[in-house]
């Protein structure tokens, strides 16, 4: 079914053209008619989509493997349990795979450089 002009918002839009929403008996769309409900029901749109806390506890130091792979499972955790928006936990994961490459290159460097001092004193000892 058609809509016919009578059923159209009296009002313009900010942009200066006709309204196009349906009019409600007074000739105006909801919102025309309670311009201060669209910035209320936008201030409660924003609160809800807002950024949520990471939470009350703090990240632990993520010194070690073990560490990275606790707080993985607890922002999977949080994630499941709504305490946690899952765009903050998209955005940590990369970090914690960065953390865990720094870590393994370190334990690398770690290794490496025991075996030298040892084929170092081994070679001093000959």
């Amino acid at each position: 079914m058609l809509k016919t002009s009578n059923s159209m918002c009296q009002a313009l839009t900010k942009k200066g053209k006709p309204c196009r929403a349906a009019a409600t008996e007074g000739g105006l769309c909801f919102f025309h008619a309670n311009p201060n409900k669209a910035v209320e029901l936008g201030r409660i749109g924003g609160r809800r989509n807002g950024k949520s806390p990471v939470g009350s506890e703090p990240l632990p130091n993520l010194d070690s493997a073990a560490a990275v792979r606790d707080t993985v499972n607890r922002l999977i955790t949080d994630v499941y349990a709504g305490k946690l928006h899952p765009r903050i936990a998209t955005g940590l994961a990369p970090l914690m795979q960065l953390q865990l490459r720094v870590l393994e290159k370190m334990d690398l460097e770690q290794r490496l450089t025991k075996i030298e001092r040892q084929l170092k004193a081994m070679s001093e000892n000959r």
